[in-house]
C-alpha cells in the first residue's frame, strides 16, 4: 500500500487548521529552513591528523582562550544553502533536525496516517543526533490528541559506535564529533519546545545493548538513522517484529550510504520482505509494514 498524502486541514475546521499552521512552522523551525546561517563553530573532531592535530592540540586552545577573554568565538562564515537544507542535504549547526522538510513531512504523514487508521504502537527513532524528529512526534501527538502513545528516543549519546562487522571495514562514522550530541543537550532542546514530559522516554547507549530487551510492545513508526551497517542491522534486528502490521519504518541514508542499504536490503532478504521502498527524497526511503 503506498502512502498517501494527507492534508491535515480538513475544511472549515479553524482548530485542525490552527494545528496544522502550528506543525508547519515547527518543522521550519527544527530544521531551520526559516531561519538560514550566517556563521558555523568550529567543531572539532575526534581524530585529527598531520597539521591539524597540531592546531587542535596547540593552537585553537590558545587563540580561543584569548577571544573567550574579550567575548569572542572563532567560527567560520557560513554558506547557507536554502535548497538543501529543505531537502535535508546542509547540515545546520544549530537546527535540532538535519532532515529538512522533506523528511519531516515524511514523518509527519506517516505518524498522521496511523493515528487515523489507530494502528497500534508507540512512536520511535534510533539515531536522534539533537531530537528534531522526535520533538515533531511529540508535538503530533499533542496536535491530534493522542493521550496514550509514547516517543522513544534512542541513541548512544555519543556519536557511532568503531566499526564491529567485515562489511564496515574503512568506515569513519565514528569520527564524526558533529553527530556526538549528548543527552543533557537533547532533552533541553525537548524543553525549548515544551515537549518533555513522561510520554517522552529516552534509551542511551548502543543499540545492540539497549534495544533488545527495551520495555517496548509495539511501534506504529519506526525511523532508523544509524548510518553504519552494523547499527541499522541491530535497530532492524530487536524492533521490527514490534512495528504494527500496517505501520512504517523509515530509513535514513537508504539512498546515499551503501552500508546502511546493504543492511537494509540484507534483513529484508532475510525475513522475506516484499514491501517496495518507496523514496521520501534524494537519501531517505521508507516502507509500510
Amino acid at each position: 500500500m503506498a502512502l498517501k498524502c494527507i492534508s491535515p486541514i480538513p475544511p472549515n475546521d479553524t482548530d485542525r487548521n490552527a494545528g496544522s499552521l502550528y506543525t508547519e512552522l515547527l518543522k521550519g523551525c527544527l530544521s531551520r529552513s526559516l531561519f538560514g546561517e550566517r556563521y558555523r563553530p568550529l567543531v572539532r573532531p575526534r581524530v585529527s591528523r598531520g597539521w591539524r592535530r597540531l592546531w587542535w592540540r596547540a593552537v585553537y586552545p590558545v587563540v580561543s582562550r584569548t577571544l573567550e577573554q574579550v567575548g569572542l568565538e572563532l567560527v567560520r562564515q557560513a554558506h547557507f544553502d536554502a535548497e538543501a537544507c529543505a531537502r535535508g542535504g546542509y547540515q545546520h549547526s544549530e537546527a535540532e533536525s538535519m532532515i529538512g522538510l522533506t523528511g519531516l513531512s515524511n514523518v509527519q504523514e506517516c505518524v498522521i496516517d496511523c493515528l487515523h487508521r489507530d494502528v497500534p504502537g508507540d512512536l520511535m527513532e534510533a539515531g536522534v543526533c539533537r531530537g528534531g524528529t522526535t520533538i515533531l512526534m511529540r508535538a503530533l501527538l499533542i496536535v491530534y490528541g493522542d493521550s496514550h502513545r509514547r516517543v522513544w528516543v534512542a541513541d548512544s549519546f555519543e556519536g557511532c559506535p568503531k566499526p564491529r562487522e567485515e562489511a564496515e571495514r574503512g568506515d569513519r562514522h565514528w569520527e564524526n564529533g558533529f553527530i556526538a550530541v549528548g543527552l543533557e543537550e537533547v532533552q533541553e532542546n525537548f524543553k525549548r519546545y515544551g515537549m518533555l514530559d513522561d510520554r517522552v522516554r529516552f534509551l542511551r547507549g548502543w543499540f545492540c545493548d539497549t534495544l533488545p530487551n527495551a520495555p517496548i510492545e509495539k511501534l506504529a513508526v519506526l525511523r532508523i538513522d544509524g548510518d553504519m551497517y552494523s547499527s541499522t542491522m541491530d535497530v532492524l534486528r530487536a524492533m521490527y517484529h514490534r512495528v504494527s502490521p500496517g505501520g512504517y519504518v523509515i530509513i535514513d541514508d537508504y539512498y546515499t550510504i551503501d552500508n546502511c542499504r546493504k543492511a537494509v536490503d540484507e534483513f529484508r532478504a532475510e525475513r522475506g520482505i516484499t514491501s517496495k521502498v518507496r523514496p521520501v527524497d534524494f537519501c531517505r526511503g521508507y516502507w509500510q509494514v
